[in-house]
């Protein structure tokens, strides 16, 4: 596998992180597949947070069109100061207590979602719930349609002055919801068949130092891979996330984290740069392989 994500040495797109309407995307199971064939990718992961709601429907659209689909799903782990997400990748056979672990973690979100709108009235500002879920629809509620409700409201001018202000993490409105513990979530992936990712390690917002001293203790905890590419991340950042991975023997994966119109800086089958995912990607998958190649 190479370790960079070059446009001139691919030879097929493909994309190991994306989202639909069973959590945060905008676009349903189904449209997501078809989005995914139209744009010409090769394989898609349907990686929706802490659900595994849409991956039937997403395999069966993608076994219509000929396109290889991995079942994933991305978990919220325990962790400060920033945000730590698990991704898992490629199940086999997902097991009833990782279901029962999903819905329990979706159950806390709506609970934090109404708390976080109770915060907002006793500001003064009213939001209603109801609202709220008649705009999203039947897909999981998340930050971003608090944020879209804001603006809608004139509380804000945009979707990134309302993070800034209320409802990123450490500002007055942000409530965490019930998170994994890292062991519990790599054992559940992996006993259901699956591989264990880090997404997007920089949004743990940790030194190199701390990230390097991170990367040994999860290869004892038995993480699988890093995905080192994705778009939040500088192209030198993920460069050098990559390098580091090698180095600790780690799989190597790439994402998009595509949300549709929810999240338009984003594009699917691309990442840090705008860069293709190319397909010697899928090689983080191949369970004949132990390490990455060097």
């Amino acid at each position: 596998m190479q370790s960079t994500a070059k446009a001139s040495e691919c030879t097929q797109m493909i994309d190991l992180h994306t989202h639909s309407s069973a959590s945060d995307g905008a676009l349903t199971p189904t449209a997501l597949i078809d989005r995914a064939i139209t744009e010409g990718l090769s394989a898609l992961a349907l990686t929706d947070h802490d659900s595994f709601d849409g991956l039937d429907e997403a395999q069966a659209a993608a076994d219509a069109g000929g396109l290889r689909f991995i079942r994933g799903i991305e978990i919220e782990i325990a962790f400060e100061p920033g945000e730590f997400h698990l991704l898992g990748l490629d199940f086999s056979a997902i097991q009833e207590p990782f279901h029962e672990a999903a819905l329990a973690l979706a159950r806390s979100r709506e609970d934090r979602n109404r708390a976080v709108l109770e915060l907002f009235r006793a500001d003064g500002v009213q939001l209603d719930y109801d609202e709220l879920r008649e705009r999203v629809g039947l897909g999981m509620i998340g930050r971003p349609h608090i944020a879209e409700l804001l603006v809608s409201k004139r509380v804000v001018k945009s979707k990134q002055e309302a993070f800034d202000k209320y409802l990123a993490k450490g500002r007055s409105h942000y409530l965490r919801k019930a998170c994994m513990e890292l062991k519990d979530a790599i054992d559940m992936v992996h006993g259901s068949g699956g591989l264990a990712f880090i997404a997007h390690p920089m949004s743990l917002f940790v030194s190199w130092t701390k990230m390097r001293t991170l990367f040994g203790a999860w290869k004892e905890f038995g993480i699988d891979g890093i995905e080192a590419w994705h778009p939040t991340a500088r192209l030198v950042e993920c460069e050098r996330l990559d390098r580091m991975a090698r180095e600790f023997g780690y799989r190597i994966s790439a994402g998009s984290d595509f949300h549709g119109a929810n999240r338009p800086d984003r594009s699917l089958g691309h990442t840090t740069g705008n860069r293709p995912i190319g397909d010697e990607f899928l090689a983080c998958l191949d369970r004949s392989l132990s390490a990455p190649a060097p």
